[in-house]
């Protein structure tokens, strides 16, 4: 009772149960990496390297070349062996080093900066190490995050949340780094503060977390950074409907928490920061959740970024193999489908989703109703059914003006329409056309 949310939204099956208790394994290395030159929002980097070329692990081979953009590191030791375009999780093709392992592997807990304390680094220091990292925002997004905490000065800011929802079903990565490594959570939680400027935080977290609330309010315990416990509800997590849950402030359409004076970030992207930071390391490895009922052993694996999808689902004890089956880039909610297992783990990739039988049953789509079923849940409060049809037939102009393009790509419009209609799918068609159009 009391806890707070945002209007509107849904309550899908969460499925956490498949991992949300199993601690965080450190996934084998592996033999071959593939490192897409893009893993970001923001401009492609140019390749360091070339082929034939020896590298070591964290060594720098996709150099940044805009301010919204973020470097790019080996994530193991070895030779490289091209660099091609290749199949990427998040749909296309992106230029990628492939990089041959040697087997060896580096320890970052040696050296660096382990005694360290933030009051010896001034923002811009901070901004600057978090950049050369090439941290972003690990819930998804993949913004880069020395971009977040680098407001313009005419924007003032006087909230940060840390984002601990993680409200998509299946995945548990980020509820496990909470529970497991609550002090480099609320460590790298203050540099990130502190590089923004800001002084008082938040770390929203839903109420199906428990253990996750109980750890972080004993290791936060009092002062400017408060733990505050939000009702489970899809999406909870989308930086908007955070921002009005917790500071109950309204992002307008078409701006960003900037503009309401509030900067939001990930729990794994905080992680990353304090690895950064105490130990330079640049953002090489992330924590993936793999689940669903077509995955034989449920695990939350520490994967070196560019690891295949099959070698991480492997080491899994590999897909189920009776009948049809579904492998997902994230969750079921917001995932996307791949037509090969040989794509990377990228920055964004929180989890890898395999679904089969009834959760894949494929059903045939009927006429709208007009019953706002789809109005009545959209968080954005759009018109799913309208900007469906628009996407559907192309119609760009009519599909902007009536705010497509606002459309966070939650999916709560498919999961709830009674015709079963792929509304979602027939909006992203819209935005990516219009996208595509603008560019000409």
């Amino acid at each position: 009772m009391g806890l707070r949310t945002f209007e509107r939204g849904i309550h899908p099956s969460y499925n956490k149960e498949l991992t949300q208790g199993k601690k965080i394994e450190k996934a084998a290395i592996p033999k071959k990496a593939v490192i897409p030159l893009q893993q970001h929002i923001g401009a492609p980097c140019k390749p360091l390297v070339k082929k034939g070329d020896m590298v070591t692990e964290g060594q720098k081979i996709g150099e940044a070349t805009t301010f919204v953009t973020a470097p790019i590191h080996a994530s193991i030791s070895g030779k490289v062996k091209d660099i091609e375009k290749l199949p990427y999780p998040g749909g296309g093709k992106i230029l990628s080093v492939i990089i041959e392992g040697d087997g060896t592997a580096k320890e970052w807990n040696d050296g660096g900066n382990v005694g360290l304390e933030l009051e010896s680094l001034t923002a811009e220091a901070l901004r600057n190490i978090i950049k050369e990292a090439g941290i972003v925002g690990m819930g998804g997004a993949a913004f880069p995050t020395h971009v977040k905490v680098s407001p313009p000065k005419e924007k003032k800011i006087d909230a940060f949340i840390l984002n601990g929802c993680e409200c998509e079903p299946y995945l548990t990565s980020d509820h496990r780094l909470m529970v497991e490594e609550p002090e480099k959570v609320f460590w790298g939680m203050k540099a990130l503060m502190k590089a923004a400027g800001v002084e008082n935080g938040f770390i929203g977290i839903e109420k199906n977390k428990p253990d996750a609330i109980e750890v972080l309010e004993k290791t936060v315990k009092a002062g400017n950074i408060k733990v505050v416990a939000l009702e489970t509800k899809y999406p909870q997590g989308a930086e908007k409907m955070l921002i009005k849950a917790i500071l109950n402030r309204k992002v307008p359409i078409g701006k960003l928490p900037m503009d309401v004076g509030v900067v939001v970030n990930n729990v794994g992207t905080a992680v990353a920061v304090y690895d950064a930071i105490k130990f330079n390391k640049p953002l090489i490895e992330r924590v993936v959740t793999v689940s669903g009922n077509g995955v034989k052993e449920p695990k939350n694996l520490l994967t070196r970024i560019g690891t295949s999808f099959e070698e991480i689902l492997n080491q899994c004890g590999g897909i189920t193999k009776d009948g049809e089956r579904e492998v997902l880039n994230g969750g079921p909610m917001m995932g996307i489908a791949q037509t090969t297992l040989e794509v990377p783990v990228v920055k964004g990739t929180s989890g890898i989703t395999v679904l089969a039988g009834e959760e894949i049953k494929p059903s045939k789509y009927a006429p709208c109703i007009r019953c706002a079923s789809c109005v009545e849940v959209c968080p954005v409060n759009l018109m799913p059914y309208k900007l469906g049809d628009l996407g559907r037939l192309y119609r760009l102009d009519e599909f902007k003006a009536w705010g497509g393009l606002v459309c966070i790509e939650c999916g709560c419009c498919s999961y709830t329409c009674p015709s079963k209609r792929p509304l979602l799918h027939w909006i992203r068609v819209g935005k990516v056309k219009v996208r595509e159009r603008e560019k000409v």
